[in-house]
């Protein structure tokens, strides 16, 4: 882990240095089983780490912003949403108790919704590290989609850590 800490620390350090850019660069800070986590930089000066389970056409990715701001993304190359709706949907870690995500925002081929700045929020996240399976469903429970969480305990870690750095 010390290897990512240090890799975020010089990505972020080069970029601080740089003027102001001209589109978003990023950087793979840590890569485990099923998640990548990169070190961003936004052409608007700010920056961000996600840890991101990626297949190519569906993904689900936790965002970490400079102010400490945490972002659900799940994205899918099938849906159009368009812009400005929302939707009241859940997430379902293996076996435990669904979490609601009420009021997401649907934007293109995403679904967003910000995490409370809460112990919910956390216990949200430790969730995510302990499990397996992430399950994507409608308000009612009918499922949307499917995410493997396979070495999230690690890539969780290596979020934190690019994190700290920003």
């Amino acid at each position: 882990m010390k290897g990512i800490l240090c890799s975020a620390v010089i990505f972020v350090a080069g970029l601080t240095a740089a003027p102001v850019l001209a589109e978003t660069t990023s950087q793979t800070v840590y890569k485990y089983k099923h998640w990548e986590v990169e070190a961003v930089a936004f052409d608007d000066g700010s920056y961000a780490c996600l840890a991101e389970v990626d297949d190519t056409t569906d993904s689900f990715t936790l965002w970490v912003y400079q102010d400490n701001t945490v972002k659900l993304q799940f994205y899918s190359t099938s849906w159009d949403f368009g812009e400005g709706d929302t939707a009241d949907l859940q997430i379902k870690i293996g076996n435990r108790s669904p979490w609601s995500l009420n009021a997401a925002e649907l934007y293109q081929n995403s679904i967003l919704f910000d995490l409370p700045d809460s112990s919910q929020g956390v216990n949200f996240i430790k969730e995510v590290a302990q499990g397996s399976r992430l399950f994507l469903n409608t308000a009612s429970g009918e499922p949307v989609m499917e995410y493997s969480l396979a070495g999230s305990k690690a890539s969780i870690a290596a979020l934190g850590e690019c994190s700290d750095q920003l």
